[in-house]
Order: structure tokens, then C-alpha cells, then sequence
């Protein structure tokens, strides 16, 4: 009979006693925590940062002289950070959460940056932590499964059956310590030897900085908890002196802002597109602005920066929060609703009623758990009669928060009714669509928008009580391959004009026209006048006429068009001047 394996037992630091496996048995099986950083180090900055190497060989950065030199370098300064930051990290509770964490952050990343060649910023993340279920439902797919697994589950699962010897903590903090000095000091002698190619590519190339797999994700995480200590986030009240200046004896206003989801300007018909993509507005005495661009090119950084008064430039530099279009328009007593059939107004619409409608049961209008966007209409005269009597009296604003065409499966956008442009893409695997059937897809989600939009201004028709109009803004555009660039989120300064550009259409009934001046035969008149949302806030405050000293009458799109508002005590016009204000009123 064999002797017995004898186990000597060792106290740990605080007490409990830890088997210590026998000299020249099972402690072979134990490794360092410095190789499992370092191997996962180097897995993380060759295989999980494919779509960065990909977009450098597309670049020909691999055929100038020493271009593989520097690739080699790159890819080690990746390793050289990841093992540098996580060896701060390498303790027993530690260590493999971390490391697991960041495999299946950059195996996420790689699978998006691939398959929709978009890149990870600060407004990715926060579209990323914004998106509700059914938006994660419309990206998986085979594909997503495949490069989740390979490049984050499989080394996730290798990690955690790594068995690693931490030791004592008085040892593991000296091992750390030294870990990330190693790994600090390889950092800046592989930056140093390689800083040339290395300032030049950055430099001409600022999109790749975009594409370090996981270190962007970090950085742009970082960048977002700081925000709040960068800014003072105490909301500041705006436009308190505003009021409306159309007479008591005006019939009230009656305005419905749609705000439209991923509208290319492009390949709307009214806007010169080769498809007569819209119709039914083409029918209904509509001007559209061929030359409009958004502030951002996500929904979470467009709307909250197209409802605020400050404009794109203003908005990134704000220091404190303010309240933006819709507190305005309550202070001027009016009434306000919005009805959201997207993923939320991102807190543009946190003090003013608001319902959503994506997920109410309509046997028609919302098939499979999703709504199309008539579905905002349905019932909304009871909406409105349940807002107070008194603000209605003053008007009513209502924003439609639409669904649109919103990716990647615009498929689902559009009822089989509106598909007219045939055959069409219907995975969420973009790139293996062909254009062809991508753009029908797309473009047939058009087609149900110009559906809505004449939908709305019917409805608008028959509120018999008020004068009545409705202006159609998209938040941002979209890439349809063009460049290989699919969806949209790309940095501002890097984003192609696809997703930059975005219609702009305004309806005025003739009651509305009469008494504002703005009609279609004017705006039209100035369809291809450059306007962007900086002009967004203005241009419904003067709509409306309300009278503000927030207001701005050179940024008022309308005001060309539009005539004096009648003042409420002489019955003359009122004086207003460039800003807005009239004569003696607040500064």
C-alpha cells in the first residue's frame, strides 16, 4: 500500500488555515499572477484589437519602411498599458474579475467595431448604457455569438480554470509594485523607440486612437464618471420672464415637434433624392431645408444638445446643467406632452407630462412587441384633454418621439405595406447584406416616416380649436456602407456628412401662416439656407411667440419669414429687436 500524500497546513495572515500542496507535487500547477496578466496582456492587445490592425493595413501603414516594425511596437505598448494598470489590481478578489471584465469589454468592442466599423468614445458608452432590451435584441445575431465567444467566453472560461498562486499580501504588494514599474518602464521605452511613426500616425490618423481595444472603453468610462466633477450638475432655471405674446383673442397654438431618429436628408425625395422616397408630403404643402446638420451624431448626444439654448459649441463647454426648450415653453404657460415611442427624451423631457408607447399592445400597429409609430396618434386627443385646461388655453406642444429608422434592423421600421423598394436586408449582419438590399431597407423606412408625417399634419387638420402646425427634425443621420461605415455614433470631427446631415420639414396650417407670417411659399423660398440645431430652440420660441430674453432672433430660422407678433395691449406690432427683446424688457 502506498504512503499517504501528507498536506502541511499554513495560517493565513488574520487567521483560517490553507492547505500548501507538498514540494514537487500539485505547486507546479500553480502560476504567478504576473504570467496571467501578462499572457492576457498580450491577448487583448493582438487578438481582441483585430479591427485596429485592420483599419492599419486598409491605411497601407504595414507597407511603408518599418511599418511592421512599428505595428510590432504598437501592439506592445497596448500590452505594456493593460499589464500596467491591471498589475495595481493583480490581488485574490481581484485580479480575474478584472481581467474578465476587460475580455468581454473588448470582445463586445471588436465585434461592433467590426461589424459596423464604428469606434468606442465617450458617446458610444453612453449609447451602449442607454440601450433598452429591444435594441439589444435588433444586434444579436450569429455573428455577435461567434466573436463574443472566441475572443471573451473561451479566454474568460482558460482564465478562470488558471490556477495562481497570490502568496502572502506583504509579498504580492511588493510583486505588484514591481509588475507595473515593469511595465511603466517598457511603456516608455517602446514609446520612445517607436514615438516618430507613432506621433505621425496618431497625428494623420486620429481615428485609430478610437480603436485600442479595451483602453478606449476605459478612457471613455473614465471620461464619463468625471463629467459630474467637471461640471456643476444643479439644473439652472432658464427663460423664467417668458411669455406668450399672441393676443387673448388669438386662438391658441396647437405644435407638434417630431423628433425624427436617424433621418438621412439624403434620400428623403423632397430633398432631391433619386427615389420618391416621400409622396404623401410631397402632396401636402410641406418646406423642407436641404441643408440642415444636427449637433451630434447619437440620440443621446443630439437631443439633449438640440432642446438646450446654448448650441453644439456651448453645449460641450457648458459648466452647469440648464433647463432647456420645453421648461421655456411651461413658463410661458403653455402646455406640454411627449410621447415617446423610442428608448427615452434623455432627460429633455424630465419635468414636463410625458407618456411611451413602445410597448403597448395595438393588435395592428405594434406587432411582435415592437410599435410603429402611428401608434403615437392613437389617443392622443384624450391626451391632450387631460392636460391642464389653463395651459391649454395658452397652447399645446407636443414632441413625437419616433422610432424612425433606427438600426440596424430598419427592417422592422416599416410595415409590409410601405415596402416598396424590393428586396430588402432583413438580418441585423449588415455587411452581409448587399448595398442594394440595405438601402431598400432603409429607404422603405422613409417611406413609412413620410407615411407619419402626413398622418400628423391629417390629425392637425382636424383640431378645429387650435391653429395648428408641426416641424420634422432628425437627431442625426446614418452610414449605409458608404467608406465600409455602418450605423452612426462616429466623433463628430470624424463623422462622414451622412451622419451629420438631417431633414428638416415644417407644415403650417393656413389659419397658423395667417397670423405668424411663416408659410411654406416663404420657407421654401430658402431651402437650401445652412441650418443646424443650434437653430432648433429659437426657432420654436419664435414659432410659438413666446418672448424671452433667452430668445435669439438671429438664430430663429423662421424669423425671415415670420411677421411681428400683435401686441397684447395697443393691437400694433411689437417692437422687437436682433435678440428678441423689446425695448426696456430684460437684459
Amino acid at each position: 500500500m502506498s504512503a499517504p500524500v501528507i498536506h502541511r497546513i499554513s495560517l493565513r495572515p488574520g487567521g483560517g488555515a490553507a492547505a500548501v500542496p507538498p514540494a514537487g507535487a500539485s505547486r507546479r500547477t500553480f502560476a504567478h499572477p504576473g504570467w496571467i496578466i501578462l499572457a492576457s496582456s498580450l491577448w487583448l492587445a493582438t487578438a481582441a484589437n483585430l479591427p485596429l490592425w485592420l483599419a492599419m493595413r486598409e491605411l497601407a501603414l504595414f507597407e511603408r519602411s518599418g511599418g511592421w516594425l512599428f505595428a510590432i511596437a504598437f501592439g506592445l505598448i497596448i500590452a505594456a498599458s493593460l499589464a500596467g494598470m491591471v498589475s495595481v489590481l493583480a490581488w485574490r478578489w481581484t485580479l480575474k474579475p478584472v481581467l474578465a471584465v476587460l475580455l468581454m469589454a473588448a470582445a463586445f468592442g471588436a465585434h461592433f467595431m467590426l461589424a459596423y466599423h464604428v469606434v468606442i468614445d465617450g458617446s458610444m458608452i453612453t449609447n451602449a448604457l442607454q440601450t433598452n432590451p429591444r435594441e439589444v435584441r435588433d444586434l444579436l445575431g450569429p455573428r455577435f455569438f461567434t466573436s463574443v465567444g472566441l475572443l471573451g467566453v473561451l479566454p474568460c472560461v482558460a482564465l478562470w480554470r488558471w490556477r495562481v498562486d497570490y502568496g502572502r499580501w506583504p509579498r504580492r504588494a511588493a510583486h505588484n509594485f514591481l509588475q507595473a514599474a515593469a511595465a511603466l518602464l517598457a511603456l516608455v521605452l517602446l514609446t520612445l523607440a517607436s514615438f516618430s511613426p507613432l506621433a505621425s500616425t496618431m497625428r494623420n490618423h486620429k481615428e485609430l486612437r478610437y480603436l485600442v481595444n479595451p483602453l478606449n472603453a476605459v478612457y471613455a468610462l473614465g471620461k464619463l464618471a468625471s463629467g459630474p466633477q467637471r461640471h456643476d450638475n444643479t439644473l439652472q432655471p432658464l427663460g423664467l420672464d417668458a411669455r406668450v405674446a399672441w393676443p387673448p383673442a388669438a386662438r391658441a397654438p396647437l405644435l407638434v415637434l417630431v423628433l425624427g431618429e436617424t433621418g438621412r436628408s439624403g434620400n428623403f425625395g423632397l430633398n432631391g433624392y433619386g427615389r420618391n422616397t416621400t409622396p404623401e408630403l410631397a402632396r401636402r404643402d410641406v418646406a423642407s431645408f436641404r441643408n440642415a446638420w444636427s449637433c451630434g451624431t447619437s440620440t443621446a448626444a443630439s437631443v439633449p444638445c438640440m432642446f438646450s439654448s446654448l448650441g453644439r459649441a456651448g453645449f460641450e463647454a457648458r459648466k452647469h446643467d440648464t433647463e432647456g426648450l420645453l421648461d421655456v415653453v411651461q413658463h410661458a404657460g403653455m402646455a406640454v406632452l411627449w410621447v415617446d415611442n423610442q428608448s427615452g427624451c434623455k432627460g429633455t423631457c424630465d419635468r414636463v407630462p410625458s407618456v411611451n408607447t413602445a410597448n403597448m399592445a395595438h393588435p395592428q400597429l405594434c406587432p411582435d412587441g415592437e410599435c410603429y409609430d402611428d401608434i403615437m396618434l392613437d389617443g392622443l386627443d384624450e391626451r391632450i384633454a387631460a392636460l391642464p385646461a389653463e395651459r391649454r388655453a395658452r397652447g399645446v406642444v407636443i414632441v413625437l418621439h419616433q422610432m424612425g429608422s433606427h438600426g440596424p434592423a430598419y427592417h422592422l421600421r416599416s410595415p409590409a405595406a410601405f415596402k416598396r423598394f424590393l428586396p430588402e436586408c432583413t438580418g441585423n449582419d449588415l455587411q452581409g447584406c448587399s448595398r442594394d438590399a440595405l438601402v431598400n431597407a432603409y429607404d422603405n423606412s422613409i417611406a413609412y416616416t413620410d407615411h407619419f408625417l402626413s398622418g400628423t399634419i391629417d390629425w392637425l387638420r382636424k383640431q378645429h380649436a387650435y391653429d395648428t402646425a408641426m416641424v420634422y427634425v432628425a437627431d442625426h443621420g446614418e452610414s449605409l456602407g458608404e467608406n465600409n461605415l455602418y450605423l452612426h455614433g462616429m466623433p463628430y470631427v470624424l463623422a462622414p456628412d451622412v451622419q451629420k446631415q438631417v431633414p428638416w420639414i415644417t407644415w403650417t396650417s393656413a389659419a397658423f401662416a395667417q397670423r405668424s407670417g411663416v408659410t411654406s411659399a416663404c420657407l421654401r423660398g430658402e431651402a437650401d439656407r445652412p441650418v443646424s440645431h443650434d437653430n432648433y430652440f429659437h426657432s420654436v420660441l419664435g414659432l410659438l411667440a413666446v418672448q424671452s430674453s433667452v430668445y435669439r432672433r438671429s438664430l430663429d430660422v423662421y424669423a425671415s419669414c415670420a411677421t411681428s407678433p400683435t401686441d397684447e395691449v395697443a393691437g400694433r406690432p411689437a417692437a422687437v429687436d436682433r435678440q428678441g427683446r423689446k425695448p426696456g424688457g430684460p437684459a
